[in-house]
């Protein structure tokens, strides 16, 4: 029989309630075996989440404060959930002990982590699953990027002696022992490192959503949903900005071949969307697969005719931006133009450095940068095979009146970017949506 791992968000374990609705879920399949739990979240839109709750005590510790308003906060919610299930953990005394820690000072990364660990020790005896703690399973290095080597080896050999278990989310350790947290988000990056580990079949990722949508439905109403996604669409559309699951989270998975189900908690009968690592059997019904994008770019033009002839040119533009600490987002260029797409936040800084050193650098006929530039992603596999894509897309485009300021298309034919003026970011958006999907 196979294994699935399934990780549970914090919307999804954030009281007792949502706790019952978890055991329902391992319950109707016993390959659910290792379970990654987030820290409780919010219960109404107005409520606050447990780590925020923690971070607010360590400030106030740090600061000199009362930190026990936050604190008896974080209490309350425990014992709720401990006094509802008439669970047997005697939570208090771990309650007891991370505060204890708390006063002596101890770092933001151990406070942060314990809300994971409480809800661990929870629901580990809710479901009768061995408790697993990542301190002794998931390592960094010590400059704080993430061991994966190590950790597989380790976590895979552990895993292998134990049939069912609670390995909770955000957090392993360094070397010297000490509780170090992943940056963004930290639970579905260990779900994921779990999941590899496990050699699992199936990776679930439960949170209050039914997948991925093929627009943002701020934008979208009534956006369709996306059954099947490949991971390298998945990679398009999250850099652009596509919520849900952050693209660090599914690199473990996709390494390991192994399938992403992105479920509703709330919805368990919904099948959600299905990442694949390879080829998706069934047939995508639109020739895209989602609209995405994200506002704030500058575009960097440097024109210089013959540029195409002179070695060394692309390589100086670069060097001139790694200079002044930049990453560049795309380089869109022609016979006698070069355009470094970048982040205007991080621009605005070095604007002037940078241009006086792409002009020492190059002697370029021209520079100019146009900034307030949003960048749209259309992505689907299914654009190799339909001849007029592109087409059908500025068409879409000119019929609502937006310029097009950037055209860049991979040799995969995966994606097609297109760079609009800030203003024209919905409208542009909904536009292609309507020309691919329709209402």
């Amino acid at each position: 029989m196979g294994k699935i791992v399934v990780k549970f968000g914090g919307s999804s374990l954030a009281d007792a309630k949502q706790f019952q609705k978890v055991r329902a879920i391992i319950e109707m399949n016993r390959q659910r075996c290792y379970v990654v739990p987030s820290a409780p979240g919010k219960r109404f839109p107005e409520d606050e989440k447990v780590t925020d709750l923690l971070y607010q005590s360590y400030r106030a510790v740090n600061a000199g404060e009362d930190y026990h308003v936050p604190f008896a906060k974080i209490r309350s919610r425990y014992t709720e959930i401990r006094d509802t299930l008439s669970l047997s953990v005697k939570i208090e005394e771990y309650l007891d002990q991370i505060e204890a820690e708390l006063e002596k000072g101890v770092t933001e990364d151990y406070i942060a982590s314990r809300g994971e660990y409480l809800n661990g020790l929870l629901l580990a005896d809710y479901l009768g699953f061995q408790f697993l703690d990542p301190k002794d399973l998931i390592f960094f290095m010590d400059d704080g990027s993430f061991d994966s080597e190590r950790t597989n080896t380790v976590l895979s050999g552990v895993l292998a002696k134990v049939p069912s278990a609670v390995i909770p989310g955000f957090y392993g350790s360094i070397r010297n022992g000490e509780i170090h947290t992943f940056s963004r988000g930290g639970s579905d990056v260990s779900g994921a490192i779990v999941a590899r580990a496990a050699g699992a079949d199936i990776y679930e990722n439960w949170t209050d959503v039914n997948g991925f949508l093929m627009a943002d439905p701020r934008i979208v109403k009534n956006a369709k949903p996306i059954k099947n996604i490949t991971y390298r669409e998945l990679r398009e559309l999250s850099y652009m900005g596509a919520g849900v699951l952050h693209e660090d989270s599914v690199f473990p998975v996709h390494r390991a071949g192994i399938p992403t189900n992105i479920r509703n908690t709330n919805e368990p009968d919904n099948a959600g969307t299905m990442i694949m690592h390879g080829a998706v059997e069934e047939p995508n019904p639109y020739v895209i697969t989602g609209v995405a994008g994200k506002r704030g770019f500058s575009v960097i033009s440097v024109e210089k005719a013959m540029m195409n002839s002179e070695v060394g040119f692309g390589r100086k533009v670069l060097q001139a931006v790694e200079e002044q600490g930049l990453s560049f987002e795309h380089l869109p260029t022609g016979i006698d133009t070069m355009c470094v797409v970048v982040s205007t936040a991080q621009l605005a800084p070095v604007k002037e450095k940078l241009v006086r050193r792409i002009v020492d650098l190059t002697d370029p006929d021209t520079l100019t940068i146009h900034d307030d530039m949003a960048i749209i992603a259309t992505v689907g596999r299914g654009m190799v095979q339909n001849p007029g894509t592109a087409a059908k897309l500025f068409t879409a485009l000119s019929r609502v009146h937006v310029n097009v300021r950037m055209i860049d298309q991979g040799s995969s034919e995966l994606s097609i970017l297109v760079g609009v003026d800030n203003d024209d970011f919905e409208t542009a958006i909904r536009a292609i949506y309507e020309e691919f999907v329709g209402e």
